[in-house]
């Protein structure tokens, strides 16, 4: 299983969009890395996912999604949830 999710820093009042097989593992990643643009913004909050059986998939929608470049379109997703 993969999943295409999304996490939001409050401190940053940013999102964040990516992709994994390991859903859980990675959060608790972005939230124990001391490197990369996510070490900024702790604690980060998981507000949206999808599953996908392929990697290929789960990395497609990762890529429609931040084409979207659209706060407001993220937004509504999430309420959507």
């Amino acid at each position: 299983m993969y999943y295409c999710y999304i996490i939001y820093s409050q401190k940053l009042d940013k999102f964040y969009i990516g992709s994994t097989a390991d859903l859980e593992g990675r959060l608790q990643r972005h939230n124990t890395s001391n490197t990369g643009f996510t070490s900024t913004g702790k604690p980060w909050e998981l507000k949206y996912y999808e599953t996908f059986d392929e990697k290929s998939d789960a990395m497609k929608r990762e890529m429609q999604l931040k084409k979207w470049k659209s706060r407001n379109a993220i937004l509504k997703l999430i309420a959507e949830f």
